[in-house]
C-alpha cells in the first residue's frame, strides 16, 4: 500500500510517498481501507517533532479517518468487516490503509459520506469538549473565538451559536473574518489593524467575555483575558503563534476567573464513552445540517504535502482532507 512516510522531522516537503506491507491487527485493534483523512494543524507540529505526542520514525501523519473495515482484530465486539467507520488514529491516517483502536471507531450513519465524517472528528470534537464539557458554556453568554477562520475555530464558532452564545470571532484579515461570519459569528475582530482589548469590552458593554476559546497563544492570550469577564472562562487548545504565553497570575485573581485546559486527545483517551456520546451528538448535527464543516482544500496523497504547508503558512479556511484514489 501507499503512504506517506515522515523519516526525518521537519517541514511538510521532507517526508515522501512510499509502499510498504499493508498493516496487521492486533488484539482490539482493526484496519480501516481509508476514503478520506482530515488534516489539522498539530499535524504540522508532529512531524515537526514539536507536539505533545511523539510516535517513532518513521511515521504517517494524519490523526482522523474515514472508510471502511478491512481487516478485525481479536477481541473486538460490535464492528464488521465492510462497516463504514470514522475513527481518530492520533497518526498513521496518511496511508491507504490504516490501524486505529477499536474504542476509537465510530460507525457511520449511510447519510453521511467519508470526506465529511473524516473532518468531524478533531476540530468539532475538541470545541464541543472545550465548550460543553470545560466551560459548562451556557446559553446567552458571550463567547470569543480566537484563530477563529482555523479549522477548530470555525467548529468552536457553529457550536458556540448552536449552544445558544453571542460569538465574537477574532481573525487576523477581512477575508477571513467575513468567513466567520458567514460560520455564525455575531460580530469580528480584526486583530491585525484593531486593539483587540479595547474592541471586546465595547462589544460586551464592559462586561467583558464570558468564555474565551483559545487555539492561538502568543500576546493574545493576554490581551483577551484582560477583556474577561467576572467568573470568566479561559479555554487553553493550542499554540498555533507558536509562542507558549505566560499569564500573570494576579489576572484570574481580580477576575474569579478560571484558566482551563483542553487536552482532547487524552480525553478520548481517559474517556472513550464519553468521545463517543460526543461524536453521536455532532453526526446528529451534521445529518441535519446544523454544521456544516468548511472544506477549504481536497487533494490526493500525492499532494497531501502541500496541504500541510499551506495549513502551517495559515493559508487555510475551516478544514483541508486527503481524498484517496
Amino acid at each position: 500500500m501507499k503512504a506517506l512516510l515522515c523519516r526525518q522531522l521537519g517541514s511538510a516537503d521532507l517526508m515522501a510517498i512510499e509502499t510498504i506491507a499493508s498493516p496487521e491487527p492486533r488484539a482490539n485493534e482493526v484496519v480501516i481501507k481509508v476514503k478520506a483523512a482530515g488534516l489539522n494543524f498539530f499535524d504540522t507540529l508532529i512531524i515537526a517533532g514539536k507536539y505533545q505526542y511523539r510516535p517513532d520514525l518513521p511515521f504517517s501523519p494524519g490523526a482522523e479517518v474515514a472508510g471502511t473495515l478491512v481487516k478485525i482484530g481479536k477481541d473486538v465486539q460490535g464492528l464488521s468487516l465492510g462497516d463504514r467507520v470514522m475513527a481518530f488514529t492520533g497518526w498513521g491516517g496518511l496511508r491507504e490503509e490504516a490501524v486505529a483502536k477499536a474504542e476509537k471507531v465510530i460507525v457511520l450513519p449511510d447519510d453521511v459520506g467519508e470526506e465529511a465524517a473524516a473532518v468531524l472528528q478533531v476540530t468539532y470534537g475538541t470545541a464541543l469538549h472545550a465548550l460543553q464539557d470545560r466551560a459548562l458554556l451556557k446559553a446567552g453568554e458571550t463567547l470569543v473565538v480566537l484563530g477563529a477562520a482555523g479549522g477548530t475555530g470555525q467548529a468552536a464558532v457553529e457550536l458556540g451559536k448552536l449552544l445558544g452564545a453571542k460569538v465574537i470571532a477574532v481573525a487576523s484579515s477581512e477575508e477571513k473574518l467575513e468567513f466567520c461570519r458567514s460560520a455564525g459569528a455575531d460580530e469580528a475582530i480584526n486583530s491585525a489593524r484593531e486593539d483587540v482589548k479595547l474592541r471586546l469590552k465595547e462589544l460586551t458593554r464592559g462586561e467583558g467575555a464570558d468564555v474565551i476559546f483559545d487555539p492561538v497563544g502568543g500576546t493574545l492570550t493576554e490581551t483577551t483575558f484582560r477583556a474577561i469577564a467576572w467568573g470568566g472562562r479561559h479555554l487553553v487548545i493550542g499554540f498555533a503563534a507558536g509562542e507558549v504565553p505566560r499569564l500573570p497570575l494576579n489576572l484570574p485573581l481580580l477576575k474569579g476567573a478560571s484558566v482551563l485546559g483542553v487536552f482532547w486527545g487524552e480525553h478520548v483517551e481517559r474517556a472513550p464513552e464519553k468521545h463517543k456520546m460526543n461524536m453521536q451528538r455532532l453526526l446528529n448535527w451534521l445529518r441535519n445540517r446544523r454544521i456544516n464543516p468548511h472544506i477549504d482544500y481536497s487533494c490526493s496523497l500525492e499532494n497531501a504535502r502541500l496541504a500541510l504547508t499551506a495549513i502551517a503558512n495559515r493559508e487555510i479556511k475551516g478544514k483541508a482532507t486527503v481524498v484517496m484514489a
